[in-house]
């Protein structure tokens, strides 16, 4: 049985609340820009950059590459992939992404779709479909 003093339990509650109040920040402020684009990559190389609109929200956009095919649907600021001709379908089982960071992938299209935030050195094309 190990005694605790009074000194260590004011310093594991101490790095309990610094570990909590560092997951806050991170969830909140690191990963969340107010302007954010898809970029859609095959095999490595983008081929779409999308900037969320109004007008997107509900549209499908489709993938054709020489790898297959997937179909994209957009959201309300999110982006998931509605239908893919690969075998597994574990792309289309992985949902909505919405925040910067994150990807979809469907390996056996080389796909990757991933969210980035806009900063000032980007160069974007604003596209609508």
């Amino acid at each position: 049985m190990v005694n605790l003093t009074k000194g260590d339990k004011v310093l594991i509650v101490f790095i309990i609340l610094i570990s909590i109040l560092s997951f806050v920040y991170i969830n909140r402020y690191a990963f969340s820009n107010q302007e954010k684009y898809v970029s859609v990559q095959v095999n490595g190389e983008e081929v779409k950059k999308i900037l969320f609109d109004e007008k997107l929200i509900g549209e499908t956009i489709p993938i054709n590459t020489e790898y297959g095919y997937n179909l994209l649907e957009i959201g309300d600021e999110r982006i998931r992939f509605y239908e893919a001709d690969c075998p597994d379908q574990i792309c289309v089982r992985q949902g909505f992404i919405s925040r910067v960071g994150e990807t979809l992938v469907c390996l056996p299209n080389k796909l990757v779709v991933e969210l980035k935030g806009i900063s000032e050195e980007d160069d974007i094309d604003i596209m609508s479909y």
